[in-house]
């Protein structure tokens, strides 16, 4: 904690005129990610839950990452003797995760946070009723047409930020519409309503061939329901995000995503996302949060020429840390603009973008749009291979076969059901206990 509060106090005091534009960019990512690291450890010390402290220790592993990760995409250098780097912070949260992970005792099924009525139990009932609801009581209306309490979102979001006690949840609902607009917020307990998919869109084009970092990129960055998020920069404008989630206990219900490459960064944390679509090219589904994805479509597009398309590209850089990806009961799928030229395109479930990355594939429709290889390296480069966890468990479609899978150390077709369950809502999120069906459609298990 200390060397995380210096890191941050020498940072703010430095002067960055002399930076160009694009370094003076990733610095502002960096600022806000220390800060984030300084709440994720207090939050951290404060807790008695081991699940809890190794999820907040990894965010603001993730956030180191993302900090580096900012002047890396933009072609920039960490400015000499950057504070962000010259604390040692990243091997002092390893060894945190290490030695919290040692003393933490073996589930046995997983502890209380688990889901209910097919979300996460750690919600209220209050909550989960607002989620299953189609007439959700706002407390703030957004409508372009000037019918509600504000036209855009961001002056909604920026009046629910002094009206909201903090301790209940704060509705805000969004009307059909197309909201060219980028939305950022840090707000406790917010939930954005939309009427639908393709009916209330959130839209934006920010990129990082034009200068932002893919953090920065992100059109919407918590608990959304019926709403559309895109980014519109297109394939040839590289990293483009349509949605960022940093927040822990994130919910995503009936919504779509669409971009092409980096469509939905998860980010960090506990995320659940639950009958949504995702479209896009290289790497769409990525980031080091404890994600899972159950029900949803997944839609490759059509890509540059000479590209190949990656659906995911976890993030996981540390052996301790407890995310992942796990895509389950889903489909995976040729978007309609590239299923007329799939045959010239090549298209992979992942690839390692960290050298412990870790991601499954369970239950889950793969069409002829995934190459027989199944997974492809990062960049030609074999050094995560023996340290990554890829998994595939009892998937379906021409796109399932697995006998022309790579034989990397780390990649395993699994036949265990007791080690696919690890990857399930209950086990992955943390949960060992569950309610009957009540109408809202969810898989508990395998």
């Amino acid at each position: 904690m200390d060397r995380a509060v210096q890191a941050h106090e020498v940072a703010s005091a430095i002067d960055t005129s002399s930076l160009d534009s694009k370094a003076n960019a990733a610095w502002a990512d960096c600022l806000k990610f220390s800060k984030d690291t300084i709440k994720q450890i207090n939050r951290s010390m404060s807790s008695t839950s081991k699940d809890d402290v190794q999820t907040w220790l990894s965010a603001a592993m993730a956030n180191q990452q993302t900090c580096q990760n900012g002047f890396n995409d933009l072609g920039s250098s960490f400015p000499l003797g950057s504070p962000f780097l010259s604390y040692n912070i990243s091997e002092l949260l390893s060894n945190s995760l290490a030695m919290n992970n040692a003393m933490a005792l073996k589930k046995s099924g997983g502890s209380p946070r688990s889901l209910s009525d097919g979300f996460p139990k750690w919600m209220s009932a209050t909550h989960r009723k607002l989620l299953r609801s189609s007439n959700t009581n706002a407390n703030l209306v957004v409508a372009k047409d000037g019918s509600g309490s504000y036209t855009t979102i961001s002056e909604a979001i920026a009046a629910a930020t002094n009206q909201s006690s903090g301790t209940s949840r704060f509705v805000i609902h969004v009307k059909a519409g197309i909201y060219n607009e980028t939305v950022e917020t840090s707000m406790n307990n917010l939930m954005i309503t939309g009427d639908g998919i393709g009916a209330t869109i959130i839209t934006g084009s920010k990129n990082v061939h034009d200068g932002f970092t893919t953090p920065q990129s992100a059109t919407f960055g918590f608990v959304a329901r019926d709403m559309t998020f895109q980014n519109t920069a297109g394939p040839e404008k590289q990293q483009a995000v349509a949605f960022l989630s940093g927040s822990d206990h994130s919910v995503l219900y009936r919504c779509s995503f669409e971009g092409y490459q980096d469509t939905l960064c998860v980010l960090s944390q506990r995320q659940f996302y639950r009958n949504c679509d995702i479209y896009g090219t290289i790497d769409f589904i990525f980031g080091d949060a404890i994600a899972v994805f159950q029900q949803c479509n997944i839609y490759v597009r059509k890509p540059m020429t000479g590209q190949a398309n990656t659906v995911t590209a976890q993030g996981r850089a540390k052996p301790d840390e407890n995310t992942g990806i796990t895509i389950h009961d889903s489909v995976v799928t040729a978007a309609p603009d590239l299923k007329p030229v799939q045959g010239s395109f090549q298209s992979y479930l992942g690839r390692p973008w960290q050298e412990y990355s870790r991601t499954v594939f369970m239950k889950t429709s793969l069409d002829s749009v995934i190459d027989p290889a199944g997974w492809l390296e990062w960049n030609e480069s074999a050094f995560p291979l023996s340290t990554l966890y890829y998994g595939e468990y009892k998937n379906t479609g021409t796109g399932a076969d697995v006998s022309g899978r790579v034989e990397w150390p780390g990649y395993r077709v699994i036949t265990n059901a007791s080690e696919a369950s690890m990857f399930t809502v209950g086990s992955f999120l943390g949960g060992d206990s569950w309610i009957p069906p009540t109408g809202v459609p969810y898989t508990p298990g395998l």
